[in-house]
């Protein structure tokens, strides 16, 4: 049996020495009444893309959902195992979520996947590839504009495809019920790992800079 890593002993001893002791009552509070995030973060499973850090949040700030490129599937009560499904249902249904953000990030792997066509699956089991279909034709179309670099391509399809979660998200009855009667805003925002800089949604469904 392998031992734990050892950077991760090391981080956690960090942790303790200094933010866990630092908002140790917080954390004992958390612990007894439970959480009470106001925003749901769907964001990208990316090392480099952390919402917790981007956004300096502290424990119990946010529920974050990850998955490979910050997707969103249609509801689809169908008995199948739903784990981003299910995670935005608890957000709703049992935290009382008051915003849920979808965010995407530069330079993202399965964004990347689904603009090449030629690119192969990892393994057989092509995990990625049958995830990244939700996509649907949006890439093919996409791709056929010759006129984008590579660079361009892939940064305008990471903004499409965090629209197009925000549309599978009002696809959830409950979700779309709570949006019409002003208890749930919804946002769109795009991270960019090289700069730092932060996009987000106005509501045109246009990517500004907020001002700081």
């Amino acid at each position: 049996m392998h031992s734990f890593p050892q950077h991760l002993l090391d981080g956690h001893a960090n942790f303790m020495s200094g933010r866990y002791s630092r908002e140790r009552d917080r954390y004992r509070d958390l612990a007894s009444a439970g959480q009470t995030p106001t925003t749901l973060m769907i964001a990208c499973c990316d090392s480099r893309a952390a919402p917790e850090m981007i956004f300096d949040a502290g424990p119990g700030e946010m529920f974050v959902l990850r998955n490979v490129a910050n997707l969103v599937p249609t509801y689809q009560p169908d008995g199948g195992q739903h784990g981003t499904s299910a995670a935005i249902e608890f957000a709703i249904k049992g935290l009382n979520i008051a915003n849920i953000v979808v965010m995407g990030h530069g330079r993202c792997g399965g964004i990347k996947a689904a603009l090449d066509p030629a690119m192969k699956p990892l393994d057989s089991g092509d995990f990625i590839g049958k995830w990244m279909s939700m996509l649907g034709e949006l890439p093919s179309q996409l791709g056929q504009n010759d006129l984008l670099t590579a660079s361009e391509r892939q940064t305008a399809m990471e903004r499409i495809s965090i629209r197009n979660s925000i549309r599978n998200l009002r696809t959830f009855p409950y979700v779309a019920a709570l949006e019409q009667e002003g208890q749930l805003a919804i946002h769109g925002a795009w991270f960019d790992i090289s700069s730092g800089e932060l996009w987000v949604m106005d509501e045109s469904g246009d990517f500004i800079r907020p001002a700081l």
